[in-house]
């Protein structure tokens, strides 16, 4: 399980002692890493009965045009660009602000994938 609550140690590498032990509410769980390849889905519940749809695989996305407002569905073919991680483009790794290889063009991504189970993307002019 991960856990994201504070250090044991300070910054400058001193230990810290702590007044209590870890929480439920500070567990959290692995990255979903949305790929390219046929469309896969998982619902998660989330923190007070909600739920979150994580993207696991993934080979359309909803792009947007800028200059005629108007959006389409798109196959997508590989990442081009990934801020995030420069591993991810090698690994076809989408994340938001990827920049992504679609039959319409190149485009950026502006949703995120892991969070909310849906590509959207924004044409981006070459």
């Amino acid at each position: 399980m991960k856990w994201q609550g504070s250090s044991k140690r300070k910054f400058t590498g001193g230990r810290l002692i702590s007044n209590r032990g870890k929480r439920k509410c500070e567990l959290g769980r692995e990255a979903g890493e949305p790929h390219i390849d046929v469309t896969r889905k998982k619902q998660i519940r989330a923190r007070g009965g909600n739920s979150k749809v994580r993207l696991l695989r993934c080979d359309i996305a909803c792009v947007s045009d800028p200059k005629t407002g108007k959006s389409k569905t798109a196959k997508i073919e590989s990442v081009k660009d990934n801020r995030a991680n420069l591993n991810y483009i090698r690994r076809n790794i989408i994340t938001k602000g990827a920049i992504i290889k679609t039959s319409l063009g190149d485009a950026r991504v502006t949703s995120r994938p892991g969070q909310e189970g849906v590509v959207n993307a924004v044409l981006v002019s070459e």
